[in-house]
């Protein structure tokens, strides 16, 4: 511990990753400077605020994840901190998973309790599919059981690696080398539930046709628990952040980064958007891998980590933060209006490059299931339908983005929803292309297409000596529990790098250099 307290260490980047690292770091003695060029943490896990323009009231909604699984995950990462999970945020376990709706014929609820899935199925398409889902469930299960350990929390292994980690006869009894679709389709023949069950492929930004199978392991972290956040997803970060900084890290808020310094060929600091360079021992990077390869911070460490071709990027979206009285739909939580051809609306995405003409559309209630009766008036949703990353290549004109805001309006109405809107916000992929550079609009990194797809994500250690890497587009993939994953393994990698470095102290230097001494932020708000 005392050798570790001579090191510093910078992280770019306070989204899940950022900080599930800077707490491990802290917690060990490492004197971490976290430097975000947002207002705040989360990355991704943001808000958005919307004033009513009837009775003047300002709104805040989650307009990044909504779905929060593996609480197992955050709970090691408060414990193995020396806090308690509970003590920072409260959750409330969901009864019901998701509402399923399609244009014709009764909703489909998923709940916690399988046994009343497996009801609701049997009562939608009947006893057969009922027991389809049975031996689904187990399959999912078997798929999560043999990937947990061997591959989602630990280091990125290769295929030999993974082999040996997992058995020969486990890994390849979960079908790595079969699609997700075809696997569906043997699971069940009722289309609309092999529709239901592949959109899980979307959770990693993906198609169910050319992911792999094993994506259907999600399915089995959802029905292990979903959880709701009390205030709001946003207040995870919130707690993670302040956790952090009790610890003794340095929260730096609107803080550009300009490059990563290389020094004597390895990482040695960053350089500020300002001027100021602050020197560290190690770097760790949590943003998209591309935004390093294609020298947004800086040619010197360009070479660090593969580019991603545009074709091979996952999905991004249009989001929709809204004020509405909706009515004709009983809301939940977590709502899906599924379109009308499930193939297309993937072939749209990834083989045209183009918003879905048949979209899916996403509807998450924000002010449902909260313990409280729904609102009387104009309640928080935020709505979603994918879209292709091209903002780089093949922007989307006002145009398009104004006729999928008519089919999503269109697509809720034949599903029985209808929206009364008294304030918007519209997210686009170039918003998100400028949210989080160098990705095209991306929301996971590249997309998990093909079995080798995992093996391709980046792990924890670049090429360059000094700088590590963490989030969605580094093993173990996106997500909010496997971006927190992450942040952890890269954490793990560091501190065994620096436990065999020789301690050195920079020295300061001239020309804007700081050298400031390591002092405690102030914890963020609760």
């Amino acid at each position: 511990m005392t050798a570790l307290r001579q090191h510093r260490v910078t992280i770019v980047g306070a989204g899940m990753a950022g900080l599930a690292a800077a707490i491990d770091l802290a917690w060990r003695g490492i004197a971490v400077t976290l430097l975000e060029r947002g207002r705040g943490p989360g990355g991704k896990m943001r808000t958005v605020a919307l004033s009513d323009p009837l009775s003047g009231s300002a709104a805040v909604l989650d307009a990044g994840p909504t779905v929060l699984t593996m609480r197992d995950v955050f709970e090691a990462l408060f414990a193995q901190s020396g806090s308690a999970l509970e003590d920072h945020v409260v959750l409330h376990p969901a009864e019901r998973l998701a509402r399923h709706a399609w244009s014709h014929g009764p909703a489909l609820d998923l709940f916690a309790d399988p046994a009343r899935s497996r009801d609701a199925i049997g009562a939608f398409a009947g006893a057969q599919e009922a027991r389809r889902y049975d031996q689904f469930r187990l399959r999912s299960a078997e798929i999560y059981r043999t990937l947990d350990t061997s591959f989602m929390r630990a280091a990125r292994p290769s295929v030999v690696e993974l082999t040996r980690r997992a058995g020969p006869a486990a890994l390849f009894g979960i079908g790595p080398f079969t699609r997700m679709a075809s696997a569906l389709a043997r699971h069940f023949h009722d289309p609309r539930l092999r529709q239901l069950f592949g959109r899980y492929a979307t959770y990693c930004g993906s198609s169910p046709y050319e992911a792999p199978a094993t994506l259907m392991l999600i399915a089995h972290a959802e029905q292990n628990g979903v959880w709701f956040v009390e205030g709001g997803m946003h207040r995870l970060a919130l707690a993670m952040a302040a956790r952090a900084a009790e610890l003794g890290t340095e929260i730096r808020y609107n803080t550009d980064v300009r490059e990563i310094a290389v020094r004597h060929g390895r990482a040695g600091g960053v350089v500020l958007g300002s001027g100021e360079t602050i020197a560290a021992d190690a770097v760790l990077c949590n943003g998209d891998t591309a935004a390093i390869a294609s020298g947004l911070l800086g040619a010197a460490c360009a070479g660090a980590v593969p580019p991603t071709p545009a074709h091979a990027r996952s999905l991004s979206a249009v989001t929709w933060a809204v004020l509405a009285s909706a009515t004709g739909f009983e809301l939940i939580r977590h709502n899906v209006f599924f379109g009308s051809d499930a193939r297309g609306e993937f072939d749209d995405l990834f083989a045209q490059g183009r918003l879905p003409v048949s979209p899916t559309v996403y509807v998450c209630a924000q002010d449902r299931e909260t313990g409280q009766p729904p609102p009387d008036g104009p309640e928080r949703l935020l709505c979603l339908v994918n879209a292709p990353a091209t903002d780089d290549t093949t922007p989307l004109d006002s145009t398009e983005l104004d006729e999928c805001t008519q089919r999503m309006i269109a697509r809720l109405a034949r599903g029985g929803l209808h929206l009364r809107m008294q304030a918007s916000l519209r997210t686009s992929p170039a918003d998100f292309a400028a949210l989080f550079p160098g990705t095209g609009g991306a929301l996971y990194g590249p997309a998990s297409h093909g079995w080798a797809a995992s093996f391709r994500r980046p792990g924890s250690r670049s090429a360059l000596p000094g700088l590590y890497l963490a989030g969605g587009s580094v093993h173990p993939g996106p997500g909010v529990p496997m971006a927190t994953l992450s942040g952890r393994l890269a954490a793990a990698r560091m501190l065994a790098d620096l436990a065999s470095m020789r301690s050195s102290h920079p020295a300061a230097t001239s020309g804007g250099t700081s050298m400031r001494s390591h002092r405690t932020a102030r914890p963020a708000s609760r």
